[in-house]
């Protein structure tokens, strides 16, 4: 019987590419950055939920495909520690390595959630 169960932390720091995210505003204009980026951080946010859909039912060609998008994605928008970890999903499937994809997927969860929120608190506006 567990009497006592810890909950352990997870920090999960996050690197967003602040220059990337800049140089699509001022490519594009505010108002069709802003289109763009919300239209990206949906799809980004249902490819996560996907993949954690994929993951649990084992659906492994979905759980690749998506974890291919989603770098694509993520990198679109300097996600840089996402698309990094979405890329190692891969690798950890190509590997056949159970354990490391567990944890991998597990740390891509966590670290696309808190890209997501943290897209929002960038200021890209010019000076």
């Amino acid at each position: 019987m567990v009497e006592h169960v810890t909950h352990l932390a997870q920090p999960e720091p996050v690197k967003l590419d602040h220059a990337r995210l800049g140089a699509l505003y001022n490519e594009l204009g505010a108002e069709q950055a802003d289109d763009l980026v919300c239209r990206a951080l949906e799809e980004l946010a249902l490819r996560l939920a996907q993949l954690g859909h994929a993951y649990r039912e084992g659906r492994n060609k979905d759980l690749q495909k998506g974890a291919r998008l989603l770098a694509a994605i993520a990198d679109q928008l300097g996600m840089s520690t996402t698309a990094q970890v979405a890329r190692d999903v891969t690798r950890c499937m190509e590997m056949a390595d159970p354990v490391a994809l567990a944890a991998v997927v597990a740390r891509l969860l966590r670290s696309g959630e808190r890209s997501l929120l943290a897209v929002w608190d960038v200021d890209v506006t010019p000076p």
